[in-house]
């Protein structure tokens, strides 16, 4: 393994002082380095990826100084877009480094959702024409890597990837990790809600923790798991996912839970959802400021206003709560209210240390969900 420092330092060696990108899991050592170690107008984490390319873009042309972004190989897909499109030799010609940890890499076990995100990643670099180096735990010398890959970005103008293999990092705690002041954790008030839930509601939540806590608190109460949407992996479109069905089924109440990284990936989607007129849509933001799934990088989520933005986009209600008897209430008065309403719960950070995977499936969720609903799947209906 090799130490966050020793390629904090190469790329500071480089003439690199600028550094953003939304955290993953492989890289969350040598993200919290940076964070400790980057003043924090020079280390922006963003609100996603194609955010990020973006911002090294922009930090490129006012002091023509190649950036580091940072993600995960899901992360890609969000910046294909800007990194085609604006930081192509062929159009705006921007170089910068960008370190992505390739979760899912073939050979090594991981979570369905990275199966084929990690076996075509380096097809997927190769068709979108960036020179790409890896980087091993077993390389004696990771800096040579680093600096034959800073030539190549500064010779041919255009963002340059190093793919980091699981293990690369060896182990750094965040020093600047921040407490809220919130008295509850996500996976009880996770619970207060499902307990409040009437029998024909669906829940559709995001991925990560969330989804891990709800499907371990069904199996706790004896229940199956067909009134639960488990997103794995499109980080940022639960909200999205909820929206559909709730739009299709007006007589099933649909209640998305979301987290505040997610929810500020793609934080159009509220207008959207806004402006639906949706009565049977709940949005529950858990937010406790942190990816905490990735390893509790912060977010801007507890200094911004949620329900604010919220009713500004047209939810019909919208509110904060810190407290386990305010989520009852709000839960309670949304029994008569329309929709679509809104409800961040502020919470802690963290989670249980065994907290477990669900057992099931992608697929066998879907079809337990869908078969919930009486929807017959296409391959059944056509023969």
């Amino acid at each position: 393994m090799i130490s966050p420092k020793r390629v904090f330092d190469t790329i500071r060696d480089q003439g690199i002082s600028f550094f953003t990108g939304v955290p993953d899991s492989l890289l969350k050592n040598f993200c919290a380095y940076v964070t400790d170690h980057v003043d924090e107008q020079a280390h922006v984490i963003a609100a996603n990826e194609g955010n990020a390319i973006a911002l090294a873009a922009g930090w490129f042309m006012a002091s023509g100084e190649p950036t580091l972004v940072y993600m995960q190989n899901s992360g890609l897909g969000n910046a294909i877009n800007p990194l085609v499109s604006l930081a192509d030799p062929e159009v705006y010609s921007i170089p910068m480094l960008i370190m992505i940890g390739w979760r899912g890499e073939p050979g090594k076990p991981d979570e369905p959702q990275h199966s084929k995100q990690g076996r075509i990643l380096t097809e997927l670099l190769d068709v979108l024409q960036l020179p790409w180096f890896v980087l091993d735990g077993s390389l004696e010398e990771p800096e040579s890597v680093i600096v034959r890959a800073c030539q190549v970005l500064r010779k041919r103008m255009m963002p340059v990837v190093l793919v980091v293999k699981s293990g690369f990092f060896s182990h750094y705690s965040l020093q600047k990790e921040s407490t809220t002041q919130c008295c509850i954790t996500r996976e009880k008030a996770m619970e207060i809600i499902v307990d409040l839930l009437e029998p024909g509601d669906l829940v559709v939540s995001t991925t990560g923790k969330l989804s891990r806590e709800l499907y371990e608190y069904r199996e706790a109460r004896g229940e199956g798991h067909g009134k639960d949407f488990l997103t794995v992996g499109s980080m940022g479109h639960v909200s999205s996912i909820a929206m559909g069905i709730a739009a299709r089924r007006h007589d099933r109440r649909v209640i998305c839970f979301d987290g505040d990284g997610a929810a500020i990936m793609h934080m159009g989607a509220l207008a959207v959802i806004g402006q639906s007129g949706l009565n049977n849509l709940i949005h529950v933001i858990f937010n406790n400021g942190a990816h905490d799934s990735v390893g509790g990088q912060p977010t801007v989520g507890l200094n911004i206003d949620i329900p604010q933005i919220a009713k500004a986009c047209g939810y019909r209600d919208a509110r904060s709560v810190t407290e386990p008897d305010s989520i009852k209430d709000f839960m309670n008065q949304l029994r008569f209210a329309n929709g679509p309403a809104l409800l961040e719960v502020r919470i802690k950070r963290g989670s249980r240390k065994d907290l477990g995977r669900p057992k099931t499936t992608p697929l066998e969720n879907r079809d337990a969900f869908m078969g919930n609903l009486g929807v017959v799947r296409m391959e059944e209906s056509d023969g």
